[in-house]
């Protein structure tokens, strides 16, 4: 069963799925899409990292997610997934999507497009457990520039096709999860 956990910046999201990650009792694989490309982003890694148990897998997985998700699901595991909003970002920026934003052209990114129908599509066939930690920007105003546009845009259907695709969906708010497709537990 593949559960979203969608929530803004520092709501608890992560926190809470790292939490029944531990509770499951099921083997965890954490699976990290972030990439350190400047010293404060190492070091929200590094925070992430510290407060991971000692006994989970990491597998990093910047741009290939669905792929990393068939490869190491398994009915005795549970793969939590942080975030699904850093990988749209990776794919934004390792293909056209970004320069195309920028220069006012439709979308049109092979990479973005191919690699979120194979998560969406990878989704109900995966055994055990999958937990998937994703930003709601969707709450803010509208943004000046095209990019960060475009960026919400596809953030909003990507969370949309993820929440269809998944047993249930929880919304984090100052730290209190709120279920919007209740879990089956």
């Amino acid at each position: 069963m593949a559960e979203l956990i969608i929530g803004g910046a520092r709501s608890g999201k992560s926190a809470l799925a790292e939490r029944r990650a531990r509770e499951s009792g099921l083997r965890v694989v954490y699976v990290a899409t972030a990439q350190a490309g400047d010293a404060e982003m190492a070091r929200r890694i590094a925070h992430h990292r510290a407060r991971r148990p000692a006994g989970w897998a990491c597998v990093e997985a910047p741009l290939a997610l669905a792929a990393a998700l068939r490869a190491h699901a398994a009915s005795d595991a549970l793969l939590l997934v942080d975030c699904l909003t850093l990988w749209l970002s990776n794919l934004f920026f390792a293909g056209r999507a970004a320069a195309q934003a920028e220069a006012g052209d439709a979308l049109d990114c092979a990479l973005l497009a191919g690699e979120t129908e194979a998560l969406v599509a990878a989704l109900p066939d995966l055994p055990g457990r999958i937990l998937l930690v994703s930003n709601e920007v969707g709450c803010g105003i509208v943004p000046p520039q095209p990019l960060a546009r475009l960026f919400a845009d596809e953030q909003g259907r990507l969370n949309q096709r993820i929440a269809a695709a998944c047993g249930c969906v929880t919304l984090v708010a100052a730290g209190l999860p709120l279920e919007l497709k209740p879990c089956a537990r």
